[in-house]
């Protein structure tokens, strides 16, 4: 990878409707210079719940544009990193397909104070992450100039 790109990462949860659109959202936002996001789920919901939206809108980050759709194979191929907020296992995943664990609390149709808690657990990881890509894309970009 050139060190302009960025990396394209992929959040996954169960239902696509609360962690992993709430890490996609995000992302957009506060690393769009270094993360391409997309989110997924195991067995997605079909929307993002409304907490959700809430929450994000609350925090100033734009639920514009996400949907809750299906993990696929091909999504986890076009991906550098699977960030796996579910809980479970992902055993299916093709070979060579990089995947972090983020244990990240469930949400679905808890209190607002558990939506806001994990959305800023979730905002904390991946402004950790952007961070960790800056550092290797600088340290690729000086490898290649002596």
């Amino acid at each position: 990878m050139a060190p302009r790109e960025k990396y394209r990462v992929l959040f996954v949860c169960i239902g696509n409707s609360c962690r992993s659109p709430i890490a996609e959202a995000v992302a957009r936002q506060v690393a769009s210079d270094i993360i391409d996001p997309s989110s997924a789920g195991l067995t997605p919901l079909g929307h993002i719940v409304e907490p959700t939206a809430a929450t994000l809108s609350v925090n100033g980050y734009s639920a514009a544009g996400l949907s809750s759709k299906w993990l696929t194979e091909e999504a986890t191929e076009d991906a550098d990193l699977v960030v796996n907020l579910s809980g479970l296992p992902i055993d299916w995943l093709p070979r060579g397909v990089k995947v972090e664990e983020w244990p990240v609390d469930d949400p679905y149709g808890a209190a607002p104070a558990t939506y806001q808690r994990v959305l800023e657990e979730i905002e904390a990881r991946v402004l950790a992450l952007a961070a960790r890509f800056r550092l290797q894309a600088g340290d690729r970009g000086r490898a290649h100039h002596p």
